[in-house]
């Protein structure tokens, strides 16, 4: 839009580098070009304004398929205006000379794009059209754009075709992505199968080491065993050879010393044997009387020792009658 700003009943225009002015005063050119600014009265100027950069035109629209199936289309055309003059004397790109805006609207000039993609889908099935659709779509919008005879003749240059989308309705949608989901399922059960796989192979493989480790640890602790009682019976045969020397030492010893103390009983005995001998021999000739003495002092030397004596007064009694009969005797 161009900018326009009022002075005293004049009028000043001040165009864009993108935009190419036309400025007729009473049927006759006065100004043409783009970026020009210049004064002019409004009852008296003609304006127009077309843009010679680069354009895009989106479009949206539904077309049906060779199976009668709905699909979305989204495009883009990219378009430039290559002759500003003849689409100025075909299109009305007049613009108002107090706003500057448009008057009409120039540039909706490209509808014809959708027949082009109209007719290519209506000769492909729904599943090419959504496999191949775009590029086929593209190609057959910028081929027909290009043999467009009308485009030309207003001056207008396509630049470039995008088809962005080609979608089903929901439903078909939906169900055309199924047998890949279906196959995305299938593959994504194989994997977790397989994984179940190895990890119930690893556990197989960790349940027969340790199945072996405790058969290994068994026949150690069998060896074990079977070592600790030979040496339990080693130790108890070595402990019954030691007590066996040990007792024929002790034996041995009792032996000796039963020997001993019965050689020296004997002894001892011939020795008081010899000497009662002697002693009898000695008093063999000693008068009776002298005998009995020494038995009485032999008696006396062997009797117990008497602290005291005590006598009751029935055995003095008896003592002293027995002193008096002696005494009368």
């Amino acid at each position: 839009m161009a900018d326009i700003t009022r002075r005293l009943g004049w009028r000043h225009l001040r165009g864009a580098p993108t935009a190419h002015i036309r400025h007729h005063r009473s049927g006759r050119p006065a100004h043409d070009g783009a970026g020009i600014s210049f004064w002019f009265r409004a009852l008296s100027a003609a304006l127009s304004e077309v843009p010679v950069d680069d354009r895009e035109l989106a479009m949206t629209f539904h077309a049906r398929t060779a199976d009668f199936q709905d699909v979305a289309v989204q495009a883009t055309v990219t378009y430039r205006i290559s002759d500003p003059a003849v689409a100025a004397a075909r299109l009305d790109f007049s613009i108002d000379p107090d706003t500057g805006a448009w008057r009409g609207t120039p540039l909706e000039q490209l509808g014809t794009a959708q027949q082009h993609a109209l007719d290519v889908l209506a000769r492909t099935p729904l599943a090419s059209a959504l496999v191949d659709g775009v590029s086929a779509v593209r190609e057959r919008v910028a081929a027909g754009l290009a043999a467009e005879p009308r485009l030309p003749a207003t001056g207008i240059e396509i630049v470039a075709v995008r088809v962005v989308a080609l979608r089903p309705e929901p439903e078909v949608e939906r169900a055309l992505r199924t047998p890949a989901r279906e196959v995305i399922q299938q593959e994504a059960d194989r994997a977790t199968y397989e994984r179940r796989a190895v990890a119930v192979e690893r556990e197989r493989t960790i349940a027969e080491n340790e199945l072996a480790s405790q058969i290994e640890l068994a026949r150690r602790e069998e060896q074990l065993v079977e070592q600790r009682g030979t040496n339990a019976r080693r130790e108890a045969e070595e402990h019954a050879a030691a007590d066996a020397v040990r007792a024929e030492a002790e034996a041995a010893r009792s032996v000796r010393l039963a020997r001993a103390e019965a050689e020296g009983v004997r002894e001892v005995g011939d020795a008081k044997a010899q000497a009662q001998a002697a002693w009898l021999r000695v008093h063999a000739d000693v008068d009776v009387a002298v005998l009995h003495a020494l038995t009485g002092t032999r008696l006396a030397e062997n009797l117990p020792r008497v602290d005291s004596v005590t006598i009751s007064p029935d055995v003095l009694t008896g003592l002293l009658a027995r002193l008096g009969d002696g005494e009368r005797a």
